[in-house]
Parts: C-alpha cells; structure tokens; sequence
C-alpha cells in the first residue's frame, strides 16, 4: 500500500509507492490537481521522506504566492490613485528651509569627505575614515546633502595641513544637541549681532574666541527662552 500523507485542512497531500499503488491511489482521490515525482532508484524510506517534506512545503508556497499577489496589487493600486498633497503650511515651509539650505550651500565652500583626504594627503584607499572621525570626535561637522556628507572649508585650517580649526570644537562643543548638522550650518552662514553683524564662519579662523563667546551666547539664550 502506498504511504499516504493527507493534510485535509491544508488542501495538500502526497502519496508515495509504486507506480502501480500510486496510480491506484489517485483514481480513488478527490483531488483536482496532483505532481508527479518519479524516483528510479531510491528506496522507499527516502521516498517517504521527500513526500513529508513537500507536502509541508505546499502550504508555504502557496501562502507566498498569495502574499506576492495581494503586494503587486496593492502597488498598481498606488499607481493608480493620485498622491494626496502636503498641507500648505508644509509646503510653505519645505520652501523656506530649500532656500535656507541652498543660502548656506552658496555662502561657503563645502568638501567631500574624499577631497578633504586629498588635501591633507590621507590614504586614497579610505578616504573618508579621518574627516568622519574627526566628525565622530566633534571635531567638525557635516551636512547631510543628496546622500553625501559636506564638511565646511571654514572649518578646516590650511595652515596645519587643512585639519579641523581648533576653536571649531569649542564651538561644537558649546551647542552640544541644541543644534544639527543644518543648524550648526544656519548659525555660522547668519549674521551675529554679537559678533557686530558679521558672520561666525568669516570670524572662525582669525577671531576664535569671539566665535566660541558667541556660541555660549546663543546657547545662553535658548536657554532662557
């Protein structure tokens, strides 16, 4: 007799035989729709095995391929129904940060982490490991622009071989998380009426005490509201 393996709640099932027990097993099943699986030499108990196996794997595949369908229809769903748009205060102010940023991208020069490593003659075979340690470390900064990190050049001293400008991490250092990345980058590009109108990022370099005095400042301020 063939050994039969029927998952009724499942709607699979497996026989496994001769090809004599298996045909005369199949024209006694209910079933609509049946494989073939034709081993020449393997014997009965590896048969047997494999029969287990598929007849626990027919229920995951279908599952899968039910999950696949529902996921290409729920895209052509998206596909076919407009995009609902932002609310206008969102858009006013996506607008208003574009334009902060794009302020910020002209008003200074800013340098991938490989063109820095360039400068300061650091290993092309991993360019980016010591700005963005020097980043890690609080040394520097980066925004984030277009999947790229950009480092300020006003940060960097071409003197000491264009490695962060000291005063930089006092600076840093002073905002600690009131400010990210863009914010920091806002901060510099603005000017400071503690500073006389001027701009930190024009005063980091050769007034940097002023610099770090007006960080504290701006921080005292938040502070008290």
């Amino acid at each position: 007799m063939p050994a039969i393996n029927d998952k009724a709640s499942s709607g699979f099932g497996t026989l496994a035989g001769t090809l004599a027990e298996v045909r005369s097993s199949l024209g006694r099943s209910r079933a609509q729709r049946a494989i073939a699986l034709t081993f020449a030499h393997e014997n009965e108990r590896t048969v047997r095995a494999i029969a287990e196996t598929l007849v626990g794997l027919g229920p995951l595949v279908a599952t899968l391929m039910k999950q696949r369908q529902r996921e290409t229809l729920d895209r052509i769903i998206d596909a076919l129904v407009p995009s609902v748009p932002p609310p206008e205060h969102m858009l006013t102010e996506a607008r208003m940060t574009a334009k902060a940023r794009k302020a910020v991208l002209e008003g200074a020069e800013w340098l991938r982490a490989a063109q820095i490593a360039q400068l300061a003659g650091f290993s092309a075979s991993n360019p980016s490991a010591q700005p963005n340690k020097w980043k890690k470390d609080g040394l520097i900064f980066a925004i984030r622009h277009q999947s790229t990190d950009y480092f300020p050049a006003y940060g960097l001293d071409p003197t000491a071989n264009y490695r962060p400008v000291k005063a930089l991490a006092k600076v840093l250092h002073a905002f600690g998380n009131t400010k990210d990345a863009w914010g920091l980058a806002y901060w510099f590009a603005s000017v400071n009426s503690f500073l006389g109108g001027k701009r930190p990022q024009d005063l980091l370099a050769n007034a940097p005490d002023r610099v770090i005095e007006a960080a504290r400042d701006e921080v005292a301020e938040i502070a008290h509201g």
